[in-house]
């Protein structure tokens, strides 16, 4: 069965997140948030980081079943992740967790049990700031990060595949992504091919569209591309996303459009579960 391989130290499986870093990030993320995308995708991907890290957690350890990178693409195409870690394409989820940019306090409200609410201080680590600035060399990210994967599958042919999430706001100024997208996609490992999800993170008031099956519906051509440079969603998946409250079918593919900062975290979430019966 693909996608079934036993993720562990000696086969771990890589996780790779390609941010649109562009100047048109900087505008308002849809939704009626007051964050912008540049600000919501960085938040949301901080959360997902930390929580990859809390997954690999044994004891006192932290155990690398995970190699995880960041590439932005803007201004330039490059490792987007910074302090000790700048520069680095792919890391040890181990080191990933020791390298923080710094550790910042989140206030959140909670429920104290009895129908009131409280204070409660979390510390969250902080791997990288919003950026926003340049055009969209999309094209040229999907190429470095099918470089960065088919090394990681050199030294691990047996891992579960790789995962590549793309966010991004818009129009690839560089080129048609499909081609790039396709042959990144065309990679695999012994156990299934390499997935690429997309996430258009939109300023528009349209409705939100997760998982779809079909580009028909889709709002634009920019978002039926994505849609199409999108993998379906493998087994394991499609149990997260209906364990989540959403309609997916065999044909749903790792797409979301106009997702608001709540939709990303869900996104990001779902297209990072693996089948913990492998997880070793």
């Amino acid at each position: 069965m693909p996608y079934s391989a036993e993720i562990s130290r000696s086969n771990p499986t890589c996780f790779l997140f390609l941010l649109d870093q562009s100047k048109s990030m900087l505008g308002p993320i849809g939704g009626g948030s007051s964050k912008t995308k540049a600000d919501a995708v960085a938040e949301s991907l901080n959360r997902l980081l930390y929580t990859l890290v809390l997954r690999c957690v044994w004891g006192q350890n932290v155990l690398d079943r995970f190699h995880v990178g960041v590439l932005g693409y803007g201004r330039q195409v490059a490792p987007a992740l910074g302090g000790t870690l700048a520069g680095r394409e792919l890391v040890p989820i181990s080191e990933l967790a020791r390298g923080p940019l710094r550790v910042e306090q989140h206030v959140h409200r909670v429920d104290d049990g009895r129908g009131g609410q409280v204070e409660q201080v979390v510390k969250m680590p902080v791997w990288f700031d919003p950026v926003g600035d340049g055009k969209t060399p999309m094209c040229q990210c999907l190429e470095y990060a099918a470089q960065v994967v088919s090394r990681f599958l050199l030294e691990h042919p047996a891992c579960y595949p790789p995962l590549v999430i793309n966010l991004s706001d818009g129009e690839a100024t560089d080129g048609d992504p499909e081609a790039a997208a396709r042959h990144l996609r065309d990679l695999a490992s012994e156990d299934g091919e390499v997935l690429l999800f997309n996430v258009h993170i939109s300023s528009c008031a349209d409705r939100a569209i997760e998982f779809p099956a079909e580009e028909v519906g889709l709002p634009d051509a920019y978002a039926r591309r994505l849609f199409r440079m999108s993998s379906r969603l493998p087994p394991p998946m499609r149990k997260a996303a209906r364990q989540a409250g959403l309609t997916v079918t065999t044909q749903s593919r790792g797409f979301a459009f106009n997702a608001d900062l709540a939709a990303v975290v869900r996104f990001l979430d779902i297209g990072t579960q693996v089948d913990f019966k492998n997880f070793r």
